[in-house]
C-alpha cells in the first residue's frame, strides 16, 4: 500500500503545477468568466447572448485544428517547453479584451486567438507529463490534477464580478487574463517536468525503486493508427454529445438562472457551486478509474447529469433545487477530461498519447463550443433555455451508454532489461 502512494512522494510537484495550469488555462478560464462578462457586454455594446455566445462556434473550430498540433508538439519537444510558451501568449490575448470597441469581428477573432495561444494550456500536456509520472495511481493523480478547474472555476467567477463591480468589464479582463501570467507561468517553471527530462533522473530512479515498479519501455498507437481503429471513433462520437450537453448550460448558467427569477448576487453564487461540484468529480472519478472499469464509471456518472438538466428545465425552482442540479452537472463536468485522459492512456498507450489526446480532444472541443451558442439561439427564440435543457438530457445518455463497448484495457508496455 505504502509503495503505490510513494508516487505521490516524487510526482506531486507534477500533478500541484499541472492543477494550476489547467485551472488558469484555455479550458476552464474563458469558459467560466464568460457567463459574469454577458451582462456587462450586452449593456455596453448592445449585443444579443446569442452573439455573445457565438465566440464559441469559432473558438472551437480553431481548437479543433489547434488540439492536435499542439498535442504533437508536445510529444516531439516535450510538454514542458509547450505549457510555458503557450501560458505566456494566452495570457497576452485573455487580457487584450478589455481594448474591444464593439466590433463583432473583433470579438470573434480574439476568440480565435485565445484558441491558438492557449491550445497549449488545455489537459493535453499537463496530463502527459502525469500520466508518465503515476501508473498505479494514474487515475487519483489525474483526478487531482484536474481539480484545478473546478478550484479556479469556483473562485473566478464571483472574483470577475468583484472586478467588474469595481473597476468595469475592461479591467476585470486585465485582471483575469493576468491570472495564468502571474500565477501559473511561476510554478510550472519551477515544479512541472515531464518524467522523461533528464534533469528529475534522479527521482525516478528512486520512485521506481520505491514502487518496485519494473523500468519499461512505453509504446502505444501513433496518430495514424489510432485513427483506424474503432475505440478511437467511439470515443469521439461519445463525448460530442456529452460535452455539448455539459458545456451548452455552464456559460449560460447566470443568464438561465435570472430568468427563473434569481437575482444576480444568487445567480453567482448557484453558479460558482459548479467549481466545487467539479472539484468533487474530479477526485472521486479518479479514485473510481484506479479501482474499476473505466467505461463503467463513464457511463455510470455521465448519464447522472441528464436528470440535472430535465431539473434545471422546471419552472419557478427554489434555491435547494436549483443547487442540486447545478451540483449534478459539475461533477459530470469534473470526470469527462479524467475519463478521456484515462481512456487514451489504457486504450492507445503512451507513446504518442498527446497527439491522440489531442485528436480526441477536437471532438470534445466540437460539442462544448457549439452548445453555448445553440443555448444561446434558443434563448433569443423563445425567451428560455427550457427545451434545450430537455434534449440535453437526451444526449446525456445517447452520448455515455456506448462508452460499455470499449473493451479490455490494452497493454503496450515492453520490460527493459536491467543494466
Amino acid at each position: 500500500m505504502a509503495s503505490k502512494y510513494a508516487e505521490f512522494k516524487y510526482g506531486w510537484r507534477v500533478v500541484f503545477a499541472s492543477a494550476v495550469g489547467i485551472g488558469l488555462g484555455m479550458s476552464p478560464l474563458p469558459f467560466y468568466t464568460i457567463g459574469v462578462f454577458t451582462g456587462p457586454l450586452i449593456s455596453e455594446f448592445g449585443w444579443g447572448v446569442d452573439q455573445v455566445m457565438s465566440c464559441f462556434v469559432v473558438f472551437t473550430i480553431t481548437a479543433l485544428f489547434a488540439s492536435p498540433v499542439v498535442g504533437y508538439l508536445a510529444d516531439r519537444h516535450g510538454p514542458r517547453r509547450v505549457a510555458l510558451t503557450s501560458i505566456v501568449m494566452f495570457s497576452l490575448t485573455m487580457m487584450s479584451f478589455s481594448l474591444m470597441q464593439g466590433s463583432i469581428v473583433v470579438w470573434l477573432s480574439i476568440w480565435c486567438l485565445l484558441a491558438l495561444t492557449g491550445a497549449g494550456t488545455l489537459p493535453i500536456t499537463w496530463t502527459r507529463a502525469v500520466n508518465n509520472w503515476f501508473s498505479e495511481k494514474r487515475g487519483l493523480a489525474l483526478g487531482i490534477a484536474l481539480t484545478g478547474t473546478g478550484i479556479f472555476g469556483f473562485l473566478v467567477k464571483p472574483y470577475t464580478y468583484l472586478l467588474i463591480d469595481a473597476f468595469g468589464w475592461r479591467w476585470a479582463y486585465v485582471g483575469v487574463g493576468a491570472l495564468p501570467l502571474t500565477i501559473a507561468w511561476p510554478i510550472a517553471f519551477f515544479l512541472f517536468r515531464d518524467a522523461s527530462d533528464p534533469k528529475v533522473a534522479d527521482k525516478v530512479s528512486r520512485l521506481q525503486r520505491a514502487t518496485k515498479r519494473p523500468k519499461v519501455r512505453h509504446g502505444g498507437l501513433s496518430l495514424k493508427d489510432a485513427v483506424q481503429d474503432w475505440r478511437f471513433w467511439l470515443l469521439a462520437y461519445a463525448f460530442v454529445p456529452i460535452s455539448f450537453a455539459v458545456g451548452g448550460p455552464i456559460p449560460n448558467l447566470e443568464n438561465l438562472l435570472g430568468h427563473k427569477g434569481f437575482n444576480p448576487g444568487d445567480a453567482v453564487t448557484l453558479a460558482s457551486l459548479l467549481g466545487l461540484a467539479v472539484i468533487f468529480g474530479r477526485i472521486l472519478g479518479g479514485y473510481l478509474l484506479d479501482h474499476l472499469w473505466a467505461p463503467a464509471v463513464a457511463a455510470t456518472i455521465l448519464s447522472l447529469p441528464a436528470i440535472a438538466t430535465f431539473m434545471l428545465a422546471q419552472p419557478d425552482p427554489s434555491f435547494l433545487f436549483a443547487a442540486t442540479a447545478i451540483i449534478i452537472l459539475g461533477a459530470a463536468a469534473g470526470v469527462e477530461y479524467d475519463l478521456m485522459a484515462y481512456l487514451v492512456s489504457r486504450y492507445f498507450g503512451l507513446l504518442h498519447y498527446a497527439a491522440v489526446y489531442g485528436a480526441l480532444y477536437g471532438f470534445f472541443a466540437l460539442g462544448a463550443g457549439i452548445g453555448p451558442a445553440v443555448y444561446g439561439a434558443y434563448f433569443q427564440s423563445d425567451g428560455n433555455y427550457d427545451a434545450i435543457l430537455k434534449i440535453s438530457s437526451v444526449l446525456f445518455l445517447i452520448g455515455a451508454l456506448p462508452l460499455l463497448l470499449l473493451g479490455k484495457y490494452r497493454d503496450y508496455t515492453e520490460p527493459l532489461k536491467e543494466d
